[in-house]
Protein backbone atom coordinates (compact mmCIF):
# COMPACT_ATOMS: atom_id res chain seq x y z
CA UNK A 1 0.00 0.00 0.00
CA UNK A 2 1.00 3.89 -1.03
CA UNK A 3 1.77 5.49 2.14
CA UNK A 4 0.68 9.54 1.10
CA UNK A 5 3.64 11.72 1.92
CA UNK A 6 3.00 15.18 3.98
CA UNK A 7 3.47 17.90 1.45
CA UNK A 8 6.56 20.15 1.90
CA UNK A 9 5.61 22.68 -0.74
CA UNK A 10 4.70 26.19 0.64
CA UNK A 11 0.72 25.83 -0.42
CA UNK A 12 0.94 22.49 1.02
CA UNK A 13 2.33 23.72 4.50
CA UNK A 14 0.00 26.24 4.67
CA UNK A 15 -3.61 24.44 3.56
CA UNK A 16 -1.70 21.66 5.89
CA UNK A 17 -2.17 23.90 8.31
CA UNK A 18 -5.71 25.29 8.15
CA UNK A 19 -7.20 21.97 7.86
CA UNK A 20 -5.89 20.62 10.99
CA UNK A 21 -6.84 24.30 12.55
CA UNK A 22 -10.67 23.70 11.08
CA UNK A 23 -10.99 20.32 12.08
CA UNK A 24 -9.88 21.49 15.85
CA UNK A 25 -12.19 24.53 15.23
CA UNK A 26 -15.40 22.23 13.85
CA UNK A 27 -15.42 20.09 17.07
CA UNK A 28 -14.65 22.96 19.57
CA UNK A 29 -17.53 24.32 18.27
CA UNK A 30 -19.99 21.42 18.21
CA UNK A 31 -22.92 21.94 20.26
CA UNK A 32 -23.01 25.50 20.29
CA UNK A 33 -26.56 26.82 21.51
CA UNK A 34 -27.88 30.49 20.79
CA UNK A 35 -27.42 31.62 24.10
CA UNK A 36 -23.95 30.30 24.43
CA UNK A 37 -23.32 32.25 20.96
CA UNK A 38 -24.28 35.67 21.92
CA UNK A 39 -23.50 35.73 25.81
CA UNK A 40 -21.60 38.55 26.61
CA UNK A 41 -19.23 37.57 29.92
CA UNK A 42 -18.18 41.60 30.98
CA UNK A 43 -20.23 44.93 30.55
CA UNK A 44 -19.73 46.28 27.21
CA UNK A 45 -19.07 43.71 25.08
CA UNK A 46 -19.04 44.44 21.04
CA UNK A 47 -21.24 41.74 19.42
CA UNK A 48 -24.52 41.14 16.86
CA UNK A 49 -27.07 43.00 17.30
CA UNK A 50 -30.36 44.34 15.89
CA UNK A 51 -29.82 47.46 13.80
CA UNK A 52 -30.42 50.17 16.11
CA UNK A 53 -29.35 48.32 18.72
CA UNK A 54 -25.86 48.56 17.78
CA UNK A 55 -23.04 50.22 20.83
CA UNK A 56 -20.76 51.30 18.25
CA UNK A 57 -20.36 54.49 15.41
CA UNK A 58 -19.81 51.68 12.74
CA UNK A 59 -21.83 48.65 12.88
CA UNK A 60 -22.35 47.38 9.95
CA UNK A 61 -24.30 44.43 7.64
CA UNK A 62 -26.66 44.78 5.09
CA UNK A 63 -29.46 42.84 7.25
CA UNK A 64 -31.69 43.35 10.23
CA UNK A 65 -28.41 42.26 12.56
CA UNK A 66 -25.44 43.75 12.41
CA UNK A 67 -21.62 43.26 14.25
CA UNK A 68 -20.20 46.27 16.07
CA UNK A 69 -17.14 47.81 15.32
CA UNK A 70 -15.94 51.42 16.95
CA UNK A 71 -14.17 54.41 15.56
CA UNK A 72 -10.95 53.31 13.19
CA UNK A 73 -7.33 53.60 14.89
CA UNK A 74 -4.48 51.70 14.83
CA UNK A 75 -3.49 49.46 18.19
CA UNK A 76 -0.73 49.53 19.56
CA UNK A 77 0.38 46.15 18.71
CA UNK A 78 0.63 47.39 14.99
CA UNK A 79 2.81 50.27 15.77
CA UNK A 80 5.85 48.45 14.76
CA UNK A 81 4.09 47.04 11.36
CA UNK A 82 3.20 51.27 10.90
CA UNK A 83 6.76 51.61 11.02
CA UNK A 84 7.68 48.83 8.32
CA UNK A 85 5.64 49.96 6.00
CA UNK A 86 7.11 53.84 6.30
CA UNK A 87 10.52 52.18 5.84
CA UNK A 88 9.64 49.99 2.86
CA UNK A 89 8.70 53.76 1.78
CA UNK A 90 5.21 54.08 2.05
CA UNK A 91 4.23 57.25 2.33
CA UNK A 92 2.27 58.74 5.44
CA UNK A 93 -0.80 59.58 3.05
CA UNK A 94 -1.16 55.81 2.15
CA UNK A 95 -0.16 54.70 5.78
CA UNK A 96 -3.44 56.66 6.77
CA UNK A 97 -5.80 55.43 3.83
CA UNK A 98 -4.34 51.76 4.86
CA UNK A 99 -5.79 51.54 8.49
CA UNK A 100 -8.22 54.78 8.14
CA UNK A 101 -6.74 57.02 10.27
CA UNK A 102 -5.83 60.23 9.75
CA UNK A 103 -2.07 61.36 8.66
CA UNK A 104 -1.60 63.19 11.85
CA UNK A 105 -2.62 59.96 14.04
CA UNK A 106 0.09 57.89 11.55
CA UNK A 107 2.89 60.84 12.76
CA UNK A 108 2.04 60.77 16.21
CA UNK A 109 2.83 56.68 15.61
CA UNK A 110 6.02 57.30 13.53
CA UNK A 111 7.06 59.90 16.10
CA UNK A 112 6.10 58.05 19.43
CA UNK A 113 9.40 56.24 21.43
CA UNK A 114 9.40 53.59 24.18
CA UNK A 115 7.07 50.21 24.52
CA UNK A 116 3.20 51.73 23.53
CA UNK A 117 0.66 51.54 25.87
CA UNK A 118 -1.32 48.28 26.03
CA UNK A 119 -4.85 48.78 24.01
CA UNK A 120 -8.38 48.98 25.76
CA UNK A 121 -9.71 46.78 23.41
CA UNK A 122 -13.58 45.64 24.05
CA UNK A 123 -13.84 42.23 24.96
CA UNK A 124 -16.16 40.44 21.96
CA UNK A 125 -18.69 37.97 22.33
CA UNK A 126 -18.20 34.67 20.35
CA UNK A 127 -20.78 35.59 17.43
CA UNK A 128 -18.80 38.80 17.04
CA UNK A 129 -15.57 37.08 16.55
CA UNK A 130 -17.34 34.20 14.12
CA UNK A 131 -18.79 37.04 12.58
CA UNK A 132 -15.58 39.25 11.90
CA UNK A 133 -13.77 35.69 10.83
CA UNK A 134 -17.11 35.15 8.46
CA UNK A 135 -16.96 38.58 7.01
CA UNK A 136 -13.50 38.83 6.26
CA UNK A 137 -13.19 35.24 4.63
CA UNK A 138 -16.05 35.92 2.61
CA UNK A 139 -14.23 39.41 1.60
CA UNK A 140 -11.04 37.92 0.61
CA UNK A 141 -12.53 35.03 -1.40
CA UNK A 142 -14.42 38.09 -3.15
CA UNK A 143 -11.59 40.18 -3.88
CA UNK A 144 -9.24 37.71 -4.89
CA UNK A 145 -11.21 34.80 -6.55
CA UNK A 146 -14.34 36.47 -7.60
CA UNK A 147 -15.38 40.02 -9.40
CA UNK A 148 -13.58 42.45 -6.35
CA UNK A 149 -16.66 44.73 -6.31
CA UNK A 150 -18.31 43.98 -3.41
CA UNK A 151 -17.57 45.73 -0.04
CA UNK A 152 -16.70 42.55 2.46
CA UNK A 153 -18.56 44.54 5.08
CA UNK A 154 -21.73 43.91 3.06
CA UNK A 155 -21.21 40.37 1.85
CA UNK A 156 -22.48 38.45 5.21
CA UNK A 157 -25.94 38.59 6.76
CA UNK A 158 -25.28 37.84 10.13
CA UNK A 159 -27.88 36.65 12.11
CA UNK A 160 -28.55 35.41 16.22
CA UNK A 161 -29.11 31.91 15.28
CA UNK A 162 -25.37 29.68 16.21
CA UNK A 163 -26.84 26.61 13.67
CA UNK A 164 -27.24 29.21 11.07
CA UNK A 165 -24.24 31.75 11.34
CA UNK A 166 -21.93 28.29 11.71
CA UNK A 167 -23.87 26.62 8.24
CA UNK A 168 -23.14 30.17 6.68
CA UNK A 169 -19.52 30.47 7.62
CA UNK A 170 -18.50 26.97 7.39
CA UNK A 171 -19.61 27.20 3.60
CA UNK A 172 -17.64 30.53 3.25
CA UNK A 173 -14.47 28.87 4.44
CA UNK A 174 -14.88 25.68 2.12
CA UNK A 175 -15.46 27.67 -0.84
CA UNK A 176 -12.47 29.66 0.02
CA UNK A 177 -10.29 26.81 0.78
CA UNK A 178 -11.23 25.16 -2.45
CA UNK A 179 -10.36 28.31 -4.30
CA UNK A 180 -7.20 28.44 -2.54
CA UNK A 181 -6.18 25.11 -3.49
CA UNK A 182 -5.99 25.69 -6.88
CA UNK A 183 -3.19 28.45 -6.70
CA UNK A 184 -0.46 28.04 -8.18
CA UNK A 185 3.25 28.62 -7.72
CA UNK A 186 3.54 31.61 -9.77
CA UNK A 187 0.25 33.30 -8.06
CA UNK A 188 1.62 32.59 -4.59
CA UNK A 189 4.76 34.96 -5.39
CA UNK A 190 2.10 37.78 -7.41
CA UNK A 191 1.65 41.25 -5.61
CA UNK A 192 -1.83 41.99 -5.58
CA UNK A 193 -3.40 38.66 -6.62
CA UNK A 194 -5.50 39.73 -4.00
CA UNK A 195 -7.01 43.26 -3.82
CA UNK A 196 -8.60 42.93 -0.40
CA UNK A 197 -9.40 46.49 0.70
CA UNK A 198 -8.82 46.16 4.42
CA UNK A 199 -5.11 45.81 5.27
CA UNK A 200 -2.08 45.46 3.04
CA UNK A 201 -3.47 43.10 0.77
CA UNK A 202 -2.78 44.27 -2.86
CA UNK A 203 0.70 45.31 -1.93
CA UNK A 204 1.75 41.75 -0.87
CA UNK A 205 2.48 38.62 -2.60
CA UNK A 206 0.16 36.29 -1.87
CA UNK A 207 1.56 33.86 -0.47
CA UNK A 208 1.94 36.41 2.92
CA UNK A 209 -1.59 37.55 2.52
CA UNK A 210 -2.20 33.49 2.69
CA UNK A 211 -0.42 33.31 5.64
CA UNK A 212 -1.57 35.88 7.17
CA UNK A 213 -5.33 34.79 6.83
CA UNK A 214 -4.05 31.24 8.55
CA UNK A 215 -3.34 33.65 11.20
CA UNK A 216 -6.25 35.48 11.73
CA UNK A 217 -8.20 32.12 11.40
CA UNK A 218 -5.88 30.28 14.44
CA UNK A 219 -5.99 33.34 16.77
CA UNK A 220 -9.93 33.85 16.64
CA UNK A 221 -10.86 30.73 16.90
CA UNK A 222 -8.60 30.17 19.63
CA UNK A 223 -10.40 33.11 21.64
CA UNK A 224 -13.86 31.40 20.15
CA UNK A 225 -12.88 28.12 22.50
CA UNK A 226 -11.56 29.87 25.72
CA UNK A 227 -14.95 31.57 25.57
CA UNK A 228 -16.73 28.16 25.21
CA UNK A 229 -14.64 27.06 28.56
CA UNK A 230 -15.77 30.10 30.44
CA UNK A 231 -19.00 29.18 29.60
CA UNK A 232 -19.32 25.86 29.87
CA UNK A 233 -17.25 26.58 33.67
CA UNK A 234 -20.39 28.79 34.81
CA UNK A 235 -18.09 32.20 34.57
CA UNK A 236 -19.56 34.78 36.25
CA UNK A 237 -17.59 38.57 36.84
CA UNK A 238 -17.28 39.09 40.16
CA UNK A 239 -19.61 41.45 41.53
Amino acid sequence: MEIERARTDRLGLLLDQFDKARETAQVRLTGLSDEEYLWEPVPGCWSVRRRGEAVTPRAFGPGEWVLDLGAPDIPASEYAEVARQAADGMTVAKIAEDWSVSVERVEQILAHTGEPEPDETPVTTLAWRLGHLHYQFAGEWEWTFGERRQDPKQLVDFTPSAALALEQFWATIDRWRDSVAAVTEEQLDTVGFSQYPYGSAPDDPYVSVLWGSNLEFIHHMAEIALLRDLWQAGFTTPG
